[in-house]
């Protein structure tokens, strides 16, 4: 067992008696003690290069220019000289926070600088170190029972290249033990028609966010934005289930909504195939995050991958956002007690490289099918290998639970203290969000957090999500909720 999995079997009973190591202290040295705002916010120099670059692009999605030579820790800085916590950390994409000690002397390295810059087409120019790189990084902390991983540029593109990976299996079971392909096969792909584009689908769920590149689109159901104009399959879509909170006190409302959710996603599989447009894969979040921060329970989980065995279709985890740790485990779905592996999961985002890992059934037979230049970057790797270091040896898994404890109950004291103003708690370690009543409400409560030197993100209708980095500490979390009490007094 390697050590990665070693740290992961103990997490449970090192979470109650954790202790800061040393090299976490050293970490967090260069941190600053607390937010500062100087300027308005946005101030005069975000202004100014905002009127600058949408001179040349659509840049009304940007919020802050950043100085990143001074931003450190769970610290933001913008070009303003306003210090920020950050607890969104560029759409939860940040394990280490900023300008992390081991990560900066990454490339001090010459070979290390070397894979940098000659960027290989890994697909068919790999280095020597290559399948060492995957063995030794990736597979061990790959989850329990997945022994494949193909790497990718980024979200996006694993979750596409992940369903042609379920297309191409399904159609390799439809064909039986024949290998080759029919000329039929072969010309009629040429023209966008069947058999060789046969009308399989993947089905996704109401809120779910895959991607916005065009093949993920057909599964992003989060906001009207990403989608318009695009034209898109006609693959299905089932209810994911909407809870009502406190979880505790709406268990048997909840139960019903699973059930409701999953008899729907049944239903869909079998009409499907009995119309001759077979669902090949159901693709889920452990956590909705774009949509909303929806939340489904253990057993939502199980059953969910019980349907799809019962019905030959793949079932995939879309863990872009949930991997690498924020919800205290490497993998949310490792909190649902499946009775075994998903059939593939897809990673980006704190994992640094893109990237999918599946059963081995999930491999196509042929190359080049499922392919493209670089298919990711041997620099990523290079970071990964010790983000996954300093995982390991400052026990950050347990932190983000200690932390994400702090945080929960923290923000349910305030939703008791605020009911008129936020509500419905939720989430898993510091992956966590709350809801405002209204839109305009939530945007006002999140606008006024920046502005007290506290970054946050927005979802679906109504919710703030919490997205720190993993060296976030209830130190952070306390500066966190500070702010969000003097904001919600505000109101």
């Amino acid at each position: 067992m390697s050590m990665f999995r070693l740290a992961k079997a103990a997490e449970n009973v090192l979470l109650p008696s954790i202790k800061y190591s040393r090299s976490l202290s050293v970490t967090l040295q260069k941190e600053p003690e607390q937010p500062c705002i100087k300027t308005s916010v946005p101030g005069p120099k975000t202004q100014q290069l905002l009127k600058e670059l949408n001179a040349m692009q659509q840049a009304s999605s940007v919020q802050l220019f950043a100085d990143y030579d001074k931003s450190y820790g769970n610290y933001f800085v913008d070009v303003d000289g306003n210090v920020f916590l950050d607890a969104f950390t560029q759409i939860s994409s940040v394990p280490l926070g900023y300008n992390h000690p081991e990560l900066l002397k990454a490339f001090d390295d010459e070979h290390n600088l070397k894979a940098l810059v000659n960027r290989p087409a890994l697909g068919v120019f790999p280095g020597a170190d290559w399948p060492d790189k995957l063995r030794s990084i990736l597979l061990p902390v790959a989850p329990m029972g997945m022994t494949h991983v193909s790497t990718m540029m980024c979200g996006s593109c694993s979750n596409e290249n992940a369903y042609k990976a379920v297309f191409m299996w399904y159609r390799t079971k439809q064909r039986g033990e024949k290998l080759d392909f029919t000329p039929e096969e072969m010309s009629s792909c040429m023209v966008n028609k069947a058999p060789g584009s046969p009308d399989l689908a993947i089905l996704s769920f109401e809120g779910s966010f895959h991607g916005r590149t065009f093949g993920a689109l057909s599964t992003t159901r989060s906001k009207p934005i990403h989608k318009l104009d695009c034209p898109a399959f006609d693959w299905p879509v089932a209810p994911f289930p909407r809870y009502k909170y406190p979880l505790n006190e709406n268990a048997c409302e909840n139960h019903l909504e699973d059930k409701r959710c999953l008899e729907k996603v049944a239903d869909i599989i079998q009409r499907r195939r009995d119309g001759g447009r077979p669902v090949a894969g159901v693709l889920v979040e452990p956590i909705q995050s774009e949509g909303g921060d929806h939340e489904a329970s253990p057993e939502f989980f199980q059953c969910l991958q019980q349907i799809c065995k019962q019905s030959g279709v793949a079932f995939i985890v879309d863990e872009v956002q949930t991997g690498c740790g924020p919800t205290g485990k490497m993998w949310c779905h490792e909190h649902f007690q499946l009775t075994s592996p998903p059939d593939i999961v897809t990673f980006s985002k704190k994992m640094l490289t893109g990237g999918y890992f599946s059963l081995p059934e999930f491999r196509p037979a042929q190359g080049y099918r499922v392919f493209n230049t670089w298919m990711g970057d041997p620099g990523k790797l290079i970071l990964l290998e010790r983000v996954l270091k300093v995982i390991m040896q400052e026990n950050l898994l347990a932190t983000v639970g200690c932390t994400g404890l702090k945080l929960k109950e923290g923000l349910h004291q305030l939703e008791n203290e605020f009911p008129n103003h936020i509500n419905s708690v939720r989430g898993r370690g510091t992956f966590l969000a709350y809801n405002a009543p209204t839109t305009e409400l939530r945007d006002k409560i999140n606008n006024n957090l920046k502005k007290k030197g506290v970054l946050g993100g927005i979802c679906g209708e109504n919710a703030i999500r919490l997205r720190p980095a993993l060296i976030f500490q209830p130190k952070h979390a306390e500066i966190y909720l500070d702010a969000l009490r003097k904001t919600l007094k505000d109101l």
